[in-house]
């Protein structure tokens, strides 16, 4: 099971213009590379089975500094340069507590 921390979970829609195919190839390298992060316990993508052009990332971060360090990382920036994808919405969540009396 997971521990606490900072989860993820964003729906990104590959662009009209650029190839589903191609489009896979990229999230496939940036979930590897968010993978390989410092702080980043959990990256991948699901494709959606009746719209193959959304995908749901989920991901799991440490803290907020992991999150934040995210967006500066080389794959990170070179995935957002590409420009295959849209970003839909968002999602900070964390794990519900559970105990006596709530």
């Amino acid at each position: 099971m997971f521990e606490q921390g900072l989860f993820i979970t964003a729906e990104l829609r590959v662009k009209d213009d650029v190839s589903v195919d191609e489009a896979k190839v990229a999230i496939a390298q940036f979930c590897q590379g968010m993978n390989s992060e410092h702080g980043c316990s959990l990256a991948v993508a699901m494709q959606d089975n009746n719209d193959p052009r959304r995908f749901i990332f989920w991901e799991r971060y440490d803290d907020q500094a992991a999150f934040d360090a995210h967006f500066n990382a080389k794959h990170t920036q070179a995935f957002i340069a590409l420009g295959y994808t849209q970003l839909e919405q968002a999602f900070e969540t964390h794990l519900m507590e559970t105990g006596a009396g709530q």
